[in-house]
């Protein structure tokens, strides 16, 4: 008895070749859109938007918008995990400029700092409004986009435990959470104060605080 052939080779390129094309036309629809809505958020300087605006402004279909979207929140999420993306890519960048353990982790630390903490002549509102909501209402898709993030922390005080210059005992993914949440809560809380004459929290007091808390020398 004869087993069905397979399909011929040309029909499995062409195939292929329509998969590809789709993909590619697929990710420039989304990237369209998120272009649209990141100009809109940087000139309004809020994420109180209309699904509509993104529309009109990346002149495509709404049609074609929520093939590629749920809706606004599925947007607002993908700019929020390409942010925070970004933010990992740079932090990575500038801590390789250093060769000491202990030295990349003080930068990272630093930099995450200083990138999170609320700054009025920047309009951030995805981190300043729609991550805290986010944390609130769906904080299984806050882990999710923190991901790369805590990838990096770990990979960072992996590499310090294993140099040596961790505390005996520390566990260096749980300190790496701990550290990484650490960093950005004293950060998104650190423009609240009421008292102006109150003297900012620093970065290098950010890492103090931390550093006492697992590194042998500080």
């Amino acid at each position: 008895m004869s087993t069905p052939s397979e399909e011929p080779a040309w029909k499995q390129r062409a195939v292929e070749r329509s998969i590809r094309t789709a993909k590619l036309r697929a990710e420039q629809r989304v990237q369209r859109f998120l272009d649209a809505a990141q100009a809109i958020i940087a000139e309004k300087g809020t994420t109180d938007f209309t699904v509509q605006e993104v529309v009109d402004r990346s002149r495509q279909s709404l049609r074609s918008f929520y093939l590629q979207f749920d809706g606004k929140h599925e947007l607002l999420l993908a700019l929020f995990e390409d942010a925070l993306g970004r933010s990992s890519d740079q932090i990575r960048a500038a801590a390789a400029g250093h060769t000491d353990p202990i030295d990349q982790l003080q930068v990272a630390v630093e930099l995450l700092y200083e990138l999170c903490r609320p700054d009025p002549t920047a309009k951030r509102p995805l981190f300043t409004d729609f991550a805290p909501q986010l944390l609130l209402t769906h904080p299984a898709e806050v882990k999710i986009a923190h991901a790369p993030l805590l990838a990096l922390f770990i990979e960072l005080t992996e590499k310090a435990s294993a140099a040596g210059e961790l505390r005996e005992g520390i566990n260096a993914r749980r300190t790496a959470a701990m550290t990484m949440q650490t960093v950005m809560f004293i950060a998104q809380s650190s423009g609240t104060a009421d008292d102006a004459t109150a003297k900012p929290i620093t970065a290098e007091e950010v890492w103090s605080f931390c550093a006492n808390g697992f590194s042998r020398t500080k």
